[in-house]
């Protein structure tokens, strides 16, 4: 395959993602990202699309964690995203076998997601200067992916009339386009309705009337690395070296402490699957062991020690 080729194949491969197989727009482009980077290896080595094999693919992996340190989440990401490539080249007749299908993807390390508790998100949420048009925007911004418990690009993705502040709820679109409702409070309302009165007039002039909530300087939507990039400096500031998901994270697990079920933790953040929700039962796990290892020491270094609760029928559970 020539030169020339390979731009026009990623296009074809991004589009059939997007259209048949219903991928989300980060998806795509990530795929699309990652398949020109195996292009360019490939390419560089003297290779071919049509003839590579799963040893190549292997190498190629090999020479990513060596020269770019990827961990186990990037590799896994990017034999997804050749499998699925030559599934489609073997679709388009390019090549008759899927190479990548060999491959076995690396076991992901579990990691407990990183959570704040409710005094160090007030202190990160009120060392944002809110007096200028954009730091208004921003305070704004947090408080309701606080709030709300939104992903960045459900946040980034917002659109004014999918605020409705006499029910408190917001209309989001997340993973796989799927849409639905989620609740704010009274403090993140408080903030939207001084940014929609004084900061987003400011702020649209440049881009005229579009739909955006969060808009920037241009007045056009605010980007997900806008968003990121402006997150970065507010938690250096507060010294809480977090990143914008943690909001998200430190909504759920308080949701769990306040008493909410699983199910409906699930239902406001969106998760399709219930197993993705349960990640965070292991954060309140983790709090539990903390806590007994510093209030009660010598009987946290007791071998195979067993705590009997007894309960109010004198039995043991």
């Amino acid at each position: 395959m020539s030169e020339a080729e390979r731009p026009a194949l990623v296009e074809q491969f991004c589009a059939r993602l997007a259209a048949v197989e219903r991928r989300s727009p980060l998806t795509v482009s990530t795929y699309g990202l990652e398949l020109r980077h195996f292009f360019d290896y490939v390419q560089a080595n003297g290779m071919d699309i049509k003839t590579v094999g799963a040893d190549k693919i292997t190498a190629y992996l090999e020479w990513r964690r060596a020269e770019q340190g990827i961990d186990s989440r990037s590799a896994a990401k990017i034999i997804s995203c050749l499998r699925s490539f030559f599934r489609f080249a073997a679709g388009e007749g390019i090549r008759i076998d899927n190479p990548a299908a060999l491959l076995e993807s690396p076991r992901r390390r579990f990691r407990l997601p990183q959570t704040m508790d409710r005094e160090t998100v007030e202190r990160l949420l009120a060392a944002m200067d809110s007096n200028g048009p954009l730091g208004l925007r921003n305070r704004a911004l947090f408080e309701m992916i606080y709030s709300a418990g939104l992903r960045i690009s459900e946040a980034a993705g917002l659109n004014v009339r999918d605020i409705d502040f006499k029910e408190g709820i917001a209309r989001v679109k997340g993973k796989g386009s799927r849409e639905r409702l989620v609740i704010f409070g009274s403090e993140a309302a408080a903030w939207l309705k001084r940014y929609l009165e004084e900061s987003r007039p400011i702020l649209a002039e440049g881009g005229g009337r579009g739909p955006a909530l969060f808009v920037g300087r241009s007045g056009r939507r605010l980007s997900r690395k806008g968003i990121w990039k402006n997150y970065a400096r507010y938690a250096a500031l507060a010294g809480t070296g977090s990143r914008v998901h943690t909001l998200r994270h430190s909504f759920a697990t308080g949701l769990l402490r306040g008493g909410a079920d699983l199910r409906t933790v699930q239902a406001l953040l969106g998760h399709a699957n219930l197993a993705t929700t349960q990640i965070y039962t292991h954060v309140d796990a983790g709090l539990l062991q903390e806590s007994h290892r510093k209030y009660l020491p010598v009987l946290g270094r007791v071998p195979g020690r067993r705590l009997a609760v007894k309960e109010e029928d004198g039995g043991e559970r």
